[in-house]
């Protein structure tokens, strides 16, 4: 695949990556907004992929790559999360089962089209988008197949990244689909779901001590990218608790903060509507509460105009 005019600043083209036999991941640099990881496990009659793509001319081209890798159809698609970048996609994949969290579809009917030159990446043309929900979804768990090889779809128990974030676990090839709970050279973004939460999922996902994972944004990558996205959802917690305690506005705190050994970090204007999301937590609000569109507003008075976003 070559890039088109849109993918400026010199990004790489996306890439396939078989990880395992018969399993691929899709990568998409440089894993910024919206810039978003796929995945695709091919059967002997059927492919199942992880994850759309946030554009129409984006999710395409994943659709061309899967059809270089194999003629057979998509017959299941997992969504790992209700986010645009993960779901725009849908509409395109046919007639498919699209298997979700329960709460991931609620959050996708729920959430309104975000037209051209609108909203934070005005310069994007999403195309001919429809919104296409889950069409099958579960509370805690579901156990698909691709022949014999077994994949588990498991909700991760509590807001994290969103309030509906799942994994697929591939156990006998320790393969781990891990959607927007792993940035892999991007900052991690929890607005939507918990930082607490966040760090309790990283562990649990240290602990299935998985050979790869594929994360949502960035190259594949092993269990060691957990440990710098502990320390930075640890900074966000401890920066919050001193600027909330001097009085600072989420705002006013990420203006102030010398992010350090993070400043190089994808898009780090996120750490306003983290500190956002950290000052609710502080203040006793439930994980995944709404917030309100101010800390996205913010995030872009932070950055200096709209979000970085070539998608």
């Amino acid at each position: 695949m070559t890039s088109t005019a849109h993918d400026h600043d010199n990004l790489a083209p996306p890439r396939i990556e078989e990880v395992s036999d018969g399993v691929f991941a899709y990568i998409q640099p440089d894993g910024g907004w919206c810039l978003n990881n796929t995945g695709f496990l091919v059967g002997s009659d059927s492919v199942v992929s992880v994850d759309a793509s946030s554009t129409e001319r984006r999710t395409r081209a994943y659709l061309e790559a899967i059809a270089s890798v194999t003629s057979a159809p998509v017959r299941t698609l997992i969504n790992t999360h209700s986010h645009l970048d993960h779901t725009n996609g849908n509409c395109f994949f046919g007639p498919t089962t699209i298997v979700a969290h329960h709460d991931c579809r609620a959050e996708m009917l729920n959430m309104p089209p975000m037209p051209p030159g609108v909203g934070p990446f005005p310069g994007v043309d999403w195309g001919n988008i429809e919104k296409a929900p889950p069409t099958l979804t579960f509370s805690d768990s579901v156990t698909m197949f691709v022949d014999d090889l077994r994949m588990e779809v498991r909700y991760v128990g509590t807001p994290a990244h969103t309030t509906n974030d799942v994994t697929v676990w591939i156990p006998e090839r320790s393969v781990l689909f891990a959607g927007d709970l792993i940035f892999n050279g991007g900052t991690p973004f929890n607005l939507a779901g918990s930082i607490s939460g966040a760090l309790k999922v990283l562990d649990d996902l240290r602990a299935l001590n998985p050979s790869v994972i594929v994360p949502g944004h960035g190259d594949v990558c092993g269990v060691g990218v957990i440990d710098g996205l502990v320390a930075y959802l640890n900074f966000v917690t401890e920066t919050a608790k001193s600027a909330k305690a001097a009085g600072l506005s989420p705002l006013d705190a990420a203006l102030q903060t010398d992010l350090g050994e993070f400043a190089d970090l994808l898009d780090p204007e996120r750490i306003v509507g983290n500190l956002h999301r950290a000052y609710a937590e502080l203040d006793g609000a439930a994980p995944g509460a709404p917030i309100g569109m101010v800390a996205i507003q913010e995030m872009v008075q932070y950055n200096g105009g709209p979000l970085h976003c070539v998608a």
